[in-house]
């Protein structure tokens, strides 16, 4: 493997070698993104290294335990495998990257693939009309979630995460879809769904006790 990057110009090597990194870094290459300056969308040169080396990057991950995975149509290489890291995301994130999806879906099926950006507004918005958000949030876990989204690629921001204001465009990347997989859907819809019922039981509870103390009392009265 040395031998290989050795035969390449050292721009080249490094170019591999910041690849790889990104990949144990970002868990994605995307072939298109946001320029964080001008704000529009340019390809990304290292898509076109993954491309260019993918055998060698092939074996050099399969060593680790890990897999690269091409996907054409969506137009990325993955990080998969064993040996991959795994992020664990909270509650909170994950209900945001639920609500970036159902974003995501409503601006692709209505304004086309250039229009896929949001705001906090709107996440407030699609958070309050789906019930997935049903407290006001902490500037914390607004951050924490961001820079979560952002070094996964499934959103970009222009400038730092740290200055994002309401009105300030996020833009979604279709990989939101992969941290939003179906099965994963299904589970949090089913949680809430038990939350709801056991929510509407207990109210129907409180119900049938206050009626019957309103019972009780007339009866004395």
């Amino acid at each position: 493997m040395r031998q290989y990057l050795e035969e390449l110009s050292v721009t080249e090597a490094d170019n591999v070698k910041r690849v790889i990194r990104d990949l144990f870094r970002q868990t994605c290459i995307l072939q298109v993104k946001y320029d964080p300056v001008t704000l529009t969308r340019r390809d990304n040169p290292r898509y076109e290294t993954c491309l260019r080396h993918k055998a060698f990057i092939e074996d050099y991950l399969a060593v680790l335990g890990c897999e690269l995975t091409h996907d054409p149509q969506e137009r990325i290489f993955r990080l998969t495998g064993e040996g991959a890291a795994t992020e664990k995301l909270n509650m909170t994130t994950t209900l945001l990257i639920l609500l970036l999806k159902l974003i995501y879906r409503d601006k692709i099926m209505g304004e086309g693939l250039h229009a896929t950006v949001t705001t906090l507004t709107q996440i407030r918005e699609y958070g309050k009309n789906t019930n997935l958000i049903t407290r006001k949030l902490t500037d914390a876990e607004w951050k924490d979630a961001l820079y979560l989204m952002r070094t996964h690629q499934m959103i970009d921001v222009p400038g730092a995460v740290r200055d994002v204001e309401d009105d300030t465009p996020i833009y979604l990347y279709s990989t939101i879809n992969l941290y939003c997989a179906s099965l994963d859907i299904d589970a949090i819809v089913e949680k809430y769904r038990e939350e709801v019922q056991r929510l509407e039981l207990a109210q129907k509870e409180e119900d049938v006790e206050a009626g019957e103390e309103d019972h009780h009392a007339y009866a004395d009265q």
